[in-house]
């Protein structure tokens, strides 16, 4: 609605007859209580207001909303409404009121490409959409990283595109070895994070391609299944940077699988001598009899997660074959009390910063000393209370106040909440 139609209005208003308006509750000293309906000047709201409300708009209501007035207007083109936005990129047969029109976008991409530092892409599974979201990303200068994501419904086709990105992140889509090889393609030099959460179609030889092409590829993570002493030495050649991160989910392929394939030392090696720094995370979904394949030798692991029970000879294998460990959690255990693996691992992880024990059995002595041991360098402790079992030492009510002189900071273990 224009600005000059909103006074054509009050004038109408202000002429109009005054309506007696209805007394209710107590009654008012004069005869008659006239009101006069007073409609806003949205022309006049502060230009923060106006900056405010129309972050929350998607980019057609934005676009609409500007031409209200003038200073609708220049609110629009203020480069601080610019620095982040999502754009929702559809085909019109499909959803046409959801997907904003290309010459609407090309128009903010012409303006205000400069200022756009961080940007949502919302795509369907189409070649069209793809394309579209890679000619955004393209005229976008400023974007610091420029990343393609495949959900669940994107098609291999969508990675035929050719664009280069530095950040791909794959979940649960069917991504198959041409596909990561087109990828290859088109990418090699530019690539920096790739994350494949779930791709079933995807097997050794098509993730050692990427190994092969992937230069600089700096953060990688993947499930297990397809993990080979071949990548492993593939990331660890010369011609390759120094890896930083690398995350492995052991997930059974088939639940109930016993079998995993096992990683040779010399692997391992390699790899810690080519990126010593590497940060190693293993996030582990597994039965106790499906772990039997790991930790029986030095496994350069920083950060490992066991959502489900494991049993006490595996952490114990982790305290002598993991002098890297940084981060350990362990949501169950069964009732085995875990006394002598965690003071091994108090002894043998000089790294260890952090624990976290949930259904599992320690006693009260063997925490106090597996945190003596460890001493300040615990920057991170949760323990739940029903995890300390009373000895002839300590009672769990008692367990806190010489945990926290070790710790040098006040510490409680974590209580169950009631709801």
């Amino acid at each position: 609605m224009k600005r000059n139609h909103f006074s054509a209005v009050n004038n109408a208003v202000r002429s109009s007859p005054v309506v007696k308006q209805p007394r209710r509750g107590l009654r008012l000293s004069l005869p008659h209580a006239r009101v006069l309906p007073v409609l806003p000047d949205w022309g006049t709201l502060p230009q923060h207001v106006i900056l405010h409300i129309f972050r929350y708009l998607p980019l057609i209501d934005r676009a609409r909303a500007s031409s209200v007035c003038r200073s609708w207007n220049e609110v629009f083109h203020v480069p601080d409404l610019w620095r982040k936005f999502e754009f929702e990129l559809n085909r019109s047969a499909t959803s046409y009121f959801k997907s904003a029109h290309p010459d609407l976008i090309q128009q903010i991409i012409r303006k205000h490409a400069a200022h756009l530092q961080y940007v949502s892409l919302k795509v369907d599974s189409s070649i069209e959409s793809a394309g579209a979201a890679c000619e955004i990303l393209s005229q976008l200068v400023n974007c610091s990283i420029q990343t393609l994501g495949l959900i669940s419904t994107a098609k291999p086709s969508f990675m035929s595109v050719p664009k280069s990105f530095s950040s791909v992140k794959i979940g649960d889509a069917p991504v198959d070895d041409p596909s990561l090889k087109i990828l290859v393609a088109n990418s090699s030099d530019t690539l920096r994070l790739l994350k494949m959460s779930s791709c079933p179609h995807v097997s050794s030889d098509g993730i050692l391609c990427v190994a092969d092409h992937y230069r600089g590829l700096r953060e990688l993570a993947l499930n297990y299944y397809i993990l080979s002493d071949e990548l492993l030495l593939a990331l660890s050649r010369e011609t390759h940077v120094n890896l930083q991160h690398l995350r492995i989910d052991v997930v059974s392929e088939n639940p109930g699988q016993i079998q995993f394939h096992p990683i040779k030392k010399r692997s391992w090696d390699a790899l810690m001598k080519h990126s010593p720094g590497v940060s190693v995370v293993m996030y582990f979904f597994l039965y106790e009899e499906e772990l039997e394949t790991f930790f029986q030798e030095e496994t350069p692991v920083t950060h490992v997660y066991f959502g489900r029970s494991v049993s006490r000879a595996i952490l114990g294998r982790i305290g002598v074959h993991c002098p890297r460990l940084v981060e350990l959690v362990v949501c169950a255990n069964g009732l085995q009390p875990l006394d002598s693996e965690l003071i091994g691992i108090a002894e043998h992880c000089q790294n260890l910063t952090a624990l976290g024990l949930s259904e599992c059995e320690v006693s009260c002595s063997a925490f106090v000393e597996f945190v003596r041991l460890c001493g300040r360098r615990l920057t991170q402790l949760s323990i739940m209370e029903e995890v300390l079992v009373p000895d002839d030492n300590y009672t769990p009510d008692e367990v806190h106040a010489e945990v926290s002189k070790h710790l040098g900071r006040v510490w409680f273990p974590d209580v169950m909440p009631i709801w």
